[in-house]
């Protein structure tokens, strides 16, 4: 299982390292899928797996550069982060199914923002400490590391962790309805991003479609879709982000990475746990109907023997002569 998850874990490394940017002179990445992956491996599989993490991340450092003793550290904070987000999340009661707005909110909190504070100062702090970053530009590339690792875990995570339960099975009850938003979709989302016009704005109505109908599966197959594009256009400098500096576009993407993930993901918790009140509610309503039709339809219970007998009987116990 741990070989599964470390080669889950290089693969989506080589997928994120495609769209790269350089912040201060290193190089990041604005969504880094594999923090996804471990913390969607971890809540799934449990914390057994934590080798396959360590293993991905020393394979995803390999295929760029000489392993070295700066290596190990970023191997550890690569597999403590998704520990303690893990860890996190187990405390908090998070469920799987992410039917709860707590669910979400502990998610992005605990799991995204607080947790990956670890690899972002290790590997940050490491490029300080070996001279190859000034300290002056620390909270620059601090803050465009957290925020592709916080990414990763945002928009990768909740939809593996969907998928991989009973509500990501295909429903074709409105499949007319889903191939109409995957159409407009694969059309509008790129003339959007690759607008000069910068209308990264048009894309929230599309996500808050596919939250409200196909809560988070449908919904985080949009954000991710459409912060892949951004991504891509960034790395470029087309569309939105055309005639930017390099500290323009980091910012400008991170904020519509952000906000496309939130929106997203908190929009499709908050539906998701009003259907299943809905549900329970309904539920509730049939269960005391049906006791209700039960009860006007029986009839009165006999009396148990000797009741008439001892209510004819007068005080004291004896029937008058």
């Amino acid at each position: 299982m741990s070989l599964a998850v470390a080669a889950c874990y290089f693969a989506a490394g080589r997928l994120g390292l495609m769209g790269r940017l350089v912040v201060e002179g290193v190089v990041v990445t604005p969504i880094w899928p594999p923090t996804g992956v471990a913390v969607a491996a971890l809540l799934l599989l449990g914390a057994r797996v934590w080798p396959g993490i360590a293993l991905g991340s020393f394979l995803v450092i390999a295929s760029l550069t000489t392993p070295g003793p700066a290596t190990v550290v970023t191997v550890v904070s690569n597999t403590v982060a998704p520990l303690c987000a893990f860890v996190l999340l187990k405390r908090a009661g998070f469920r799987r199914d992410m039917a709860r707005l707590r669910d979400g909110l502990a998610l992005v909190f605990l799991g995204g923002f607080g947790a990956m504070t670890i690899s972002a100062t290790a590997g940050v702090g490491l490029q300080v400490a070996r001279s190859s970053l000034d300290a002056s530009e620390f909270w620059p590339v601090w803050l465009a590391w957290w925020v592709g690792d916080t990414m990763g875990v945002l928009l990768v995570a909740p939809l593996v962790l969907v998928l991989a339960g009973p509500a990501g099975r295909l429903r074709l009850r409105r499949w007319k309805e889903a191939a109409f938003l995957g159409l407009a979709t694969l059309i509008v989302m790129p003339v959007v991003v690759l607008s000069p016009m910068s209308m990264l704005f048009l894309v929230f109505p599309l996500l808050i479609w596919a939250a409200l109908r196909f809560q988070l599966a449908g919904s985080m197959l949009c954000a991710l879709y459409a912060s892949v594009l951004a991504t891509s256009a960034a790395t470029s400098a087309r569309g939105a982000f055309l005639h930017l500096t390099e500290v323009e576009i980091m910012a400008k993407l991170q904020a519509f990475n952000g906000s496309a993930a939130l929106t997203a993901l908190l929009l499709a918790s908050v539906i998701t746990e009003q259907r299943a009140t809905r549900r329970s509610v309904r539920r509730a309503c049939q269960e005391l109907a049906e006791v209700l039709e039960h009860l006007a339809a029986g009839e009165p219970s006999p009396d148990p023997p000797g009741t008439a007998e001892s209510r004819a009987a007068p005080p004291g116990g004896q029937r008058s002569p």
